[in-house]
């Protein structure tokens, strides 16, 4: 795995704006990053930057994981809501 690769990994995630592709790729720069800190521990390379770039990832990583779950509950409420509206015009 290239060193990079993490990150080109979690510019695709940040970038992306259709919800249903956005979780899959969060997963991929998530497992990517995994890897990589795995990588660091075992040989002990890796520059400060590139850790402190890695906890920034994650950070970002976290934020569009509450983002796609407010989302997802969002969508889940309006489809909720649509469902009883439609029952209720059924009944009446």
């Amino acid at each position: 795995m290239k060193n990079d690769s993490w990150q080109e990994l979690y510019e695709a995630a940040i970038v992306e704006t259709k919800i249903e592709k956005m979780q899959p790729r969060v997963l991929a720069a998530k497992a990517a990053i995994d890897a990589r800190l795995h990588e660091l521990q075992k040989d002990h390379r890796g520059t400060p930057e590139e850790r402190l770039a890695i906890s920034d990832a994650l950070a970002g990583l976290n934020f569009l994981r509450r983002e796609i779950e407010a989302r997802s509950d969002h969508r889940l409420e309006q489809g909720l809501n649509a469902a009883d509206q439609r029952f209720d015009r059924s009944i009446f």
